[in-house]
C-alpha cells in the first residue's frame, strides 16, 4: 500500500484515522470542482442526485451488497435510532460495555427498553431467547478490539435476534462485505476519508420490513423529485426509504473518496495497516493483534503529550492513548512513534 501514500497530501506523523481521515487527491479535486460549481451558479441538484447514487454503489460494494440494500444519510446515530424506535417496550438490547454513544445512546433514551451491557467478547455467548437486537461496533474506538461478527450473528439466528453492526472504525482498513448483519451502519469520514456529514447503511429484508423510516422526507421516495409534496406518502420499495436529504457538499467528496476505497485491494489495506500496528506493538512490548488501532493505558496523558510533542498528532480516549495507522502511513511512522515515546 505505499503505492498509493502519495495520494495524500499530508500523512507523515499522522496516525489519527480513527478520529478524522485524510482526504486523497481525488477528495480534494472533487470538493473544489463542486466549490467552483456553487461559486460559478453552476452547481445543479440533478448532478447532485448522480453524484449521491454513484456513491450509493461504491458503498454497497463496500459491504457486499446490492446497491438497493443501501440507504444514505448524515450520522450513524439516525440510523441506530430507528432501530432503537421499532423495538417493543421491554425489549432486550445487548450493547457492548463502553461501545461508541452513537450506537448505544438511541436505545438508552427509549427509557423504556432492557439494555444489558457486556465485554466485546461475551457479545455471543450474551444473546438469549429474550433478545430483541444486539447492536455493536465491529471495532470498538476507545480500545481498538475487534469483535467475533461470525459468532455474534449466528449466536442471534439462534435466538431470532436482529444485529446492528456498526463499521466506522472498520470499512476502509478491513474487508466488511460479509457481515450478513440486518442493519450495518457506517460513517465514511475516518478510515474511509471523505468529509463529515456522509454515512450509509445496508438493511436486510427483515430490517426493511421491521423498522419504520421515521426521518422520511422528499428524498425518501422512489423517485424523489416526484416526491416532494403531499398529501400522500412517498416511500420507496428498498432501502432507500431511509434515506434523507443529502448533505449535496459532503457527498461531492464522499462520491470520490468511496470510490478510491472501493478500488484498492481491501486484503492488501488490512495486511499494510495491521503489519504498521503490529510493528508498533512490538516496540511497545506488546502482542499482536487483529486491529489497526493500537491503544495502552495513559491516565495522565504523558504518552499523548509526548507524541503531540513530537509532530505526531494521535488522540486520547477513556484514560488511553490512541494511535491508528492507514494508507498514508509506513515504517517511518512507526518508529517516530516509538521514538516519540522512548521505545
Amino acid at each position: 500500500m505505499n503505492s498509493v501514500r502519495h495520494r495524500f497530501a499530508a500523512g507523515r506523523g499522522y496516525l489519527a484515522a480513527c478520529t478524522l481521515g485524510l482526504p486523497a487527491d481525488v477528495t480534494v479535486d472533487a470538493l473544489r470542482r463542486d466549490l467552483e460549481a456553487w461559486e460559478g451558479g453552476a452547481s445543479s441538484a440533478i448532478e447532485y442526485t448522480e453524484v449521491l447514487e454513484r456513491a450509493r454503489g461504491h458503498a454497497a460494494a463496500l459491504l457486499g451488497v446490492d446497491a438497493s440494500r443501501v440507504a444514505t444519510g448524515s450520522q450513524v446515530s439516525v440510523f441506530a435510532g430507528l432501530a432503537a424506535a421499532a423495538a417493543a417496550t421491554g425489549a432486550e438490547i445487548v450493547c457492548v460495555d463502553g461501545d461508541f454513544s452513537s450506537v448505544v445512546a438511541p436505545f438508552l433514551a427509549r427509557g423504556d427498553l432492557k439494555v444489558r451491557h457486556v465485554p466485546v467478547d461475551a457479545l455471543a455467548d450474551s444473546v438469549g431467547r429474550d433478545t430483541w437486537m444486539v447492536a455493536y461496533s465491529l471495532v470498538q474506538s476507545a480500545t481498538g478490539e475487534v469483535a467475533d461478527a461470525a459468532s455474534v450473528t449466528s449466536a442471534a439466528r439462534d435466538a431470532g435476534a436482529l444485529t446492528l453492526v456498526d463499521t466506522t472504525q472498520a470499512t476502509g482498513w478491513m474487508p466488511t462485505t460479509d457481515l450478513e448483519a440486518d442493519l450495518v451502519v457506517c460513517h465514511a469520514y475516518k478510515w474511509l476519508s471523505a468529509p463529515r456529514g456522509a454515512a450509509f447503511a445496508a438493511f436486510s429484508e427483515r430490517a426493511l420490513a421491521d423498522i419504520t423510516p421515521l426521518t422520511a422526507g422528499w428524498y425518501a421516495g422512489a423517485d424523489p423529485w416526484a416526491s416532494c409534496y403531499g398529501p400522500e406518502l412517498h416511500l420507496a420499495d428498498d432501502a432507500t426509504r431511509f434515506d434523507v436529504s443529502p448533505a449535496w457538499h459532503a457527498w461531492a467528496g464522499a462520491e470520490a473518496a468511496l470510490a478510491f476505497a472501493a478500488s484498492l485491494d481491501a486484503e492488501g489495506v488490512r495486511d499494510h495497516a495491521l503489519g504498521l500496528a503490529n510493528a508498533f506493538r512490538a516496540r511497545l512490548g506488546d502482542a499482536a493483534s487483529d486491529s489497526a488501532i493500537v491503544t495502552w493505558a495513559d491516565a495522565d496523558g504523558a504518552d499523548l503529550a509526548s507524541l503531540t510533542a513530537a509532530g505526531i498528532t494521535a488522540s486520547g480516549r477513556a484514560g488511553r492513548a490512541r494511535v491508528a495507522f492507514h494508507l498514508w502511513n509506513d515504517e517511518e511512522d512507526v518508529e517516530l512513534a516509538a521514538t516519540a515515546l522512548g521505545r
